[in-house]
């Protein structure tokens, strides 16, 4: 019999996080009083550090060494975050030449619309090219991410129901491997079949997202990062991890992601598995987050929650716990994210430094082998920026992403 979610055992770490009651997150009316200060210092600096930086910038920003930014020359995974940066700080500041920059930097993703190789399309294409469209109407900018819909669509396994993550496609390395990362590029599907009235799109994206929730959800609410399948027969195989610590454990970035794309789905759909699911997510990661309000790395690594930090996974999470309270209708989820922003503006970002290039510190990229621990990574400078406009200018990050919901 194959391994499912549904037989998999939490470590003794995960079992002791699981029984923790969720802590009061209701914040003192001195620290609500101080948000809108705090997120508008927090957003001025951001927008001053990209104006100091952003002009002599050619390429995709990855990550920093003795923090300055070295550079990806096509976007990686990650080339997408760096124009969505640029077209949040054109929203908040009202600086054209922030557009501009965005403009140029998201043309450099041309090219890559019709790449079949990977899953990252959403992370590409959303915050850069469907953005672009949502602000200035340029057609081009619809088209593009349509295309890239389109290529995605092509790495889904009907007999698994899944999208794969890696590799090629035709290659059999990685064939069968589903990563929790997916979720956040769902929405570029919702988007195609908004657009184009074929519902083949989000189809797939229901399809994966009920996939990822009836394999990765533990009974605890915590996942891991991989989850193997045969991908001749579509069989499951058993949870897997490349970024964790392990199997068993929970990468708190991965965490992190699910919780925004499985409310995002909700707010696709309305259907309300992926609503509960959501909560089930957040509910776990609120019960290990620590006290600082900054996510470790892994949440059930053997050092957690005494561990390195990861600024990225906090600044996503907020994002989604802000989602998520609107369309559950429950105020603590949007405490605890103010609380996460605070605790992120306050502690992480790179305000002491003369040499820092990025906007936030403490990121990690990949712990298990050493490469990103405690740096600066461009996800983190815009889920951050995105997390202080979904709580200073609601209705123009609306705009620029769409926090619409059919329910």
């Amino acid at each position: 019999m194959s391994v499912s979610r549904r037989t998999l055992l939490t470590t003794a770490a995960g079992a002791a996080v699981a029984a923790t009651a969720i802590p009061p997150v209701a914040l003192a009316a001195d620290s609500e009083a101080a948000v809108p200060t705090t997120f508008s210092r927090a957003a001025d600096y951001a927008v001053a550090k990209l104006r100091a930086v952003a002009p002599g910038v050619t390429a995709f920003p990855e990550i920093t060494r003795f923090e300055k930014w070295t550079y990806s020359a096509n976007g990686g995974w990650i080339g997408g975050f760096w124009p969505g940066t640029l077209w949040l700080a054109s929203l908040y500041s009202g600086d054209r030449r922030f557009r501009e920059l965005a403009t140029a930097a998201a043309e450099k993703l041309a090219p890559r619309q019709y790449e079949t190789t990977h899953h990252d399309l959403g992370f590409l294409f959303y915050p850069s090219w469907v953005t672009g469209w949502r602000l200035t109407g340029d057609g081009k900018w619809r088209t593009g991410a349509l295309n890239a819909a389109a290529s995605l669509i092509q790495r889904y396994n009907e007999k698994g129901r899944f999208i794969r993550a890696w590799g090629a496609l035709g290659t059999p390395g990685n064939a069968g491997r589903v990563i929790v990362d997916t979720m956040m590029n769902l929405d570029l599907l919702a988007f195609a079949s908004e657009q184009t009235g074929d519902r083949k799109y989000l189809d797939i994206a229901v399809a994966h997202a009920k996939t990822t929730e009836r394999v990765f959800l533990r009974p605890d609410g915590s996942t891991p990062h991989v989850f193997d399948f045969d991908p001749g027969t579509g069989a499951e195989i058993g949870p897997n991890s490349v970024q964790g610590y392990g199997p068993s454990s929970c990468w708190s970035r991965g965490q992190a992601w699910a919780i925004y794309g499985f409310t995002t789905m909700y707010r696709r759909t309305g259907d309300p598995l992926f609503l509960r699911t959501a909560r089930r997510l957040a509910d776990f990661a609120l019960r290990a987050l620590t006290p600082d309000n900054v996510p470790v790395w892994d949440y059930l690594a053997p050092q957690a929650p005494h561990d390195i930090k990861d600024s990225s996974a906090g600044a996503v999470m907020a994002c989604g716990l802000l989602d998520l309270a609107k369309v559950a209708n429950r105020p603590q989820y949007r405490e605890a994210a103010i609380r996460i922003l605070t605790a992120l503006c306050d502690t992480c970002l790179t305000t002491r430094s003369t040499r820092a290039e990025a906007i936030v510190a403490r990121a990690t990229r990949h712990r298990p082998v050493e490469d990103g621990v405690e740096v600066s990574l461009p996800y983190a400078d815009y889920y951050l920026l995105e997390g202080l406009l979904r709580v200073l200018m609601p209705k123009e990050i609306d705009q620029a992403i769409d926090l619409s919901s059919v329910s």
